[in-house]
């Protein structure tokens, strides 16, 4: 018997697994498991994919779901990963739980998410001879893999699925194993789209304001305060800045989608200044995707951070889009090799400033030709400076890329101290440009940075 285990975190996510399996991107097998995660921080009061509006019609693609979070209760998904001494253990333990048959047997094969952090990090380890297929569900796969990757892991993974979100640009994710993307194909996840849409039926009539209101502008919200990124209070300005955006835009019924475990007063913050500004305010309160909203509403205008949303909303369905907030973001994202660094500038290169009405209302979909690009171009030079151990061979491309191509407008995406670092163009003077590669100059500089911890020591003591 041979055992599919498809696992997931969002409803989002699932979707694009029913996507490529609809689209025959997967071999047959005898079984065909979801693994369901919540990841949330409390798991206990926020429901998992599984009991969200819109996964029945998901559900009929595999035999059973499982969750994870009762596999291994109480550890948290997030924070929990098997010893190594104990992973054989626990594969004993989810074969017989899961009916998976015997290990010298029955193969088990694994398509997981996010495949350098746990949970789906821990489930790798817990299978050791399983083949893996990583999918990605965001902007993220364009980026660099967040760390160094096991071997052990990232040996076996064989490929990597991903949407189309930018025509013509090439996810960086894997690519230290050579580990070739493949595009689930477009129609195939629009019609898992609309399934979801039918599933859901009530959710345009929850947000839709006064039938003469005519289409609204949908802004979405993000919770980038749990992540640190944020304060809440910067994150409450972040929604009136989308919301006065959309108002000079000329919108005056708007509906906003929150996240599902932001604080209530983000919405009576807005609730307030809408009535300032006269305009018609709805807040969604049921937890579904964007893209169903996409669908019931088809929205005038979607606005939002650096959510993959907004381009799902602009490649999938044609919607106009408009970002803010990524001009705070680039700077505030720390260390500079947050994940979140390649999402925020591919949504600041490539999206209109909502605080720009000409740019919102002059904007289309980037060109096959810019993105092969420009956009590849930047991608490939951040996700080297965020990761320049795992991809040494793109430094000579970088290093052109900073010397020529590199402007005042995309100076914004690289830190000097970080160029500097890596001894790279931009992050001295011209004319002192000599420096980082003059071997005493590097020597005067480690021997600094050694009295430096030797004093803070000291002073603690």
């Amino acid at each position: 018997m041979r055992t599919q285990i498809f696992f997931a975190s969002t409803l989002y996510g699932a979707a694009t697994l029913a996507a490529a399996l609809d689209a025959g991107c997967f071999a047959p097998a005898d079984r065909r498991l979801l693994l369901v995660s919540n990841n949330a921080g409390n798991p206990e009061t926020t429901p998992s994919l599984d009991r969200m509006p819109g996964f029945a019609p998901l559900r009929s693609r595999f035999d059973a779901v499982v969750s994870w979070n009762d596999a291994i209760r109480p550890f948290h998904p997030g924070g929990w990963s098997p010893r190594a001494d104990d992973a054989p253990l626990w594969e004993r333990h989810l074969r017989l739980l899961w009916g998976l048959g015997e290990e010298q047997r029955d193969g088990v094969e694994l398509v997981l998410e996010s495949i350098q952090v746990n949970p789906a990090l821990a489930v790798a380890r817990m299978f050791p001879d399983a083949p893996i297929h990583v999918y990605a569900d965001g902007l993220m796969s364009y980026g660099p893999t967040r760390s160094k990757l096991d071997p052990l892991v990232g040996s076996r993974v064989r490929r990597l699925l991903h949407l189309d979100l930018l025509p013509g640009l090439r996810p960086l994710l894997l690519t230290e194993f050579d580990v070739e993307s493949q595009v689930v194909p477009d129609a195939a996840f629009g019609a898992v789209l609309k399934e979801l849409a039918a599933e859901v039926p009530d959710a345009a009539g929850e947000a839709a304001a006064a039938p003469d209101a005519g289409r609204p502008a949908l802004l979405l919200g993000q919770y980038m305060a749990a992540l640190g990124i944020l304060t809440d209070e910067e994150e409450e300005q972040l929604h009136l800045r989308m919301l006065r955006g959309a108002a000079a835009l000329g919108h005056r019924t708007v509906v906003f989608k929150p996240h599902p475990v932001a604080p209530a007063r983000y919405a009576r913050g807005l609730e307030t200044e809408a009535e300032k500004l006269g305009v018609r305010l709805r807040v969604l309160q049921s937890p579904v995707l964007a893209e169903v909203l996409y669908q019931q509403l088809r929205p005038q205008l979607v606005v939002g951070c650096f959510s993959t949303a907004l381009l799902t909303a602009a490649r999938f369905f044609g919607l106009p889009v408009a970002r803010t907030g990524t001009d705070l973001l680039l700077e505030r994202l720390a260390p500079y090799e947050n994940s979140n660094r390649v999402p925020v500038t591919l949504v600041d290169a490539a999206l209109p400033d909502v605080d720009v009405p000409e740019a919102v209302r002059d904007w289309s979909m980037p060109g096959e030709e810019r993105v092969a690009g420009e956009l590849t171009d930047l991608v490939r030079a951040v996700g080297y400076c965020m990761q320049a151990q795992l991809y040494p061979g793109l430094r000579r491309e970088v290093e052109q890329y900073l010397s020529t191509a590199a402007g005042a407008g995309t100076r914004r995406y690289f830190k000097r101290r970080r160029l500097m670092s890596l001894a790279l163009p931009g992050g001295v003077p011209a004319r002192l440009a000599f420096l980082p590669r003059n071997a005493l100059a590097r020597r005067v500089v480690r021997r600094g940075r050694a009295v430096k911890r030797t004093v803070r020591r000291v002073a603690v003591r």
